[in-house]
Parts: structure tokens; sequence; C-alpha cells
């Protein structure tokens, strides 16, 4: 169909809605057009290209980390984060990603900002674009043994040496792994400053909410393909009702309230 015979609709189908870059002599004859819907396509496209470009210099920053080791020729990048500290059930996960030099991808940041869906969406480009990635977990039984922070640790110590290969240094979400001799940094909300730590973010996220929707299955009754163990009313309420199940952290106060009651 050729370019002069597209209606306003089938223009605001194409080049707003689907997002398709706007022809140069497509926009000319839309900004000699004196009808509203012209006018409104043109606003929505340059709307569009200002959420862009302020999309693309978050993106910038967020590598500012990364291009100050690449710049050094220190290319082997690890951003590690992880998920679920706070969840009265299930493990905590860590996740820890080596991007390629410059990678980008819009919608990537901290896993709290980004919806469900989109985290699934972006954790597949993820996986299928860097350089090496890895996903690990410190079970309940672990977490009640050495506490939630050190089993936190031990998920990103774990996540690490199963990359496959070995970085040359860390970019870690406020922490520090001390017993791992890798040049490291820590930086706090790394899931907002850093790119790569966004990336485990989201990895460490959508692995451990995929664990907790099969736990539902399990363990019917709690709501944790909903609520993915963290304490909600709707989840205290069940685990007062129901008692514990084997995947709660028997160390966490609402829990050990539970057990008692019983």
């Amino acid at each position: 169909m050729a370019r002069e015979q597209l209606t306003l609709s089938q223009i605001r189908t194409r080049y707003v809605e689907r997002g398709r870059p706007l022809p140069v002599e497509l926009e000319t004859a839309l900004r000699s057009d004196t009808r509203p819907g012209a006018r409104a396509i043109l606003e929505q496209v340059a709307r569009r290209r200002r959420e862009n470009r302020a999309e693309g210099q978050r993106l910038r920053w967020m590598l500012e980390f990364e291009r100050a080791l690449w710049a050094r020729n220190i290319l082997v990048v690890a951003g590690i984060d992880e998920a679920g500290m706070s969840p009265l059930a299930g493990p905590v996960a860590a996740a820890a990603v080596v991007l390629e030099p410059g990678w980008r991808a819009e919608g990537v940041n901290d896993s709290k900002q980004v919806s469900p869906e989109r985290r699934v969406e972006l954790a597949a480009q993820i996986k299928r674009d860097a350089r090496a990635w890895a996903v690990a977990f410190s079970e309940p039984d672990e977490i009640d043994r050495i506490n939630i922070y050190w089993a936190g640790i031990a998920a990103m110590r774990r996540a690490v040496e199963a990359l496959g290969c070995v970085p040359e240094h860390l970019l870690i979400d406020a922490r520090k792994l001390r017993d791992v001799p890798i040049e490291q940094t820590k930086i706090v909300k790394g899931d907002e400053r850093s790119l790569s730590i966004a990336a485990a973010s989201i990895l460490a996220k959508t692995e451990r909410d995929a664990r907790m929707v099969a736990y539902a299955h399990e363990y019917p009754g709690y709501g944790f393909d909903q609520h993915k163990g963290y304490p909600v009313r709707e989840h205290v309420a069940a685990l007062r009702r129901i008692g514990p199940c084997p995947i709660h952290r028997r160390s966490f106060g609402p829990v050990q309230a539970a057990l008692t009651s019983e």
C-alpha cells in the first residue's frame, strides 16, 4: 500500500500503536494536514521520541560503573543481586550476570520497578544476550540455620561460582562477598544504578517467582502463586489458619508465632 494512500487510522496503527519509525515524507505530509487526527498523531510520535531519548539517557547513566571498568579493559564484569530476603516462605535467590560490553535493553531496571510480564520478557532477552548468567538459591532450612543475611551471601557466592567463567570484577547491590577473591564494587541501590545489577535483579526475581508458583500447587491454601511468600495479610492469615508448611522459614517471627499456637 502506497504511503500517500494510508488513512489516518492506518497511520496511527502503524506508526503510533506499533511504534514503527515515522518516515520523513509522511511526517512532512502530516504537518501540512490541518485535521485534528493528524496533529494528534504527530503529538503522540513526538511524545514517544521524548520517552525514547529519556530511556536512552537512563540506560547510559546505568552503565556508568560498567563503562569505567570496560575503559580499563576489564571486560568480564558480573552484576550480582538477590531476591526474596523478606518472604516468610521459600528460598532466597541470587543471580550473577555478565553483560557484553555496550549491551543495553529498553526497560531493564530494578526488578521491583518492572511489571511481572515485562520481567519475564526481559529475563528471556538477558539470558539470550548475556555473555554468562547463573541463578542460585539458599533454601529455607539453610536460611533458618545461618540466618537470612548469610543465606543471601551464600546464594550470591553460588551464583558467581556457577557462571562458567571467572569474572574480573563484581558489581554487587549494597554488599561484598568477602570470601570471593575477585575485585568488587559495593553499590548502594545498585539495582537502580547499574545495568548489570538490574539484569541480575530481574533474573533472581523471575526464577524465584517461578519456584513459588510451582510451590503453590504443592502446598495449596497459602496463595504462593499470588504473593510469592511475602508477609502480606492474606499469607499471614493462611499461616495462622493452616499452620506452616515445609518451605516456611521457621526462624521468622510470624512463622514462629504460628508454630507456638499449634
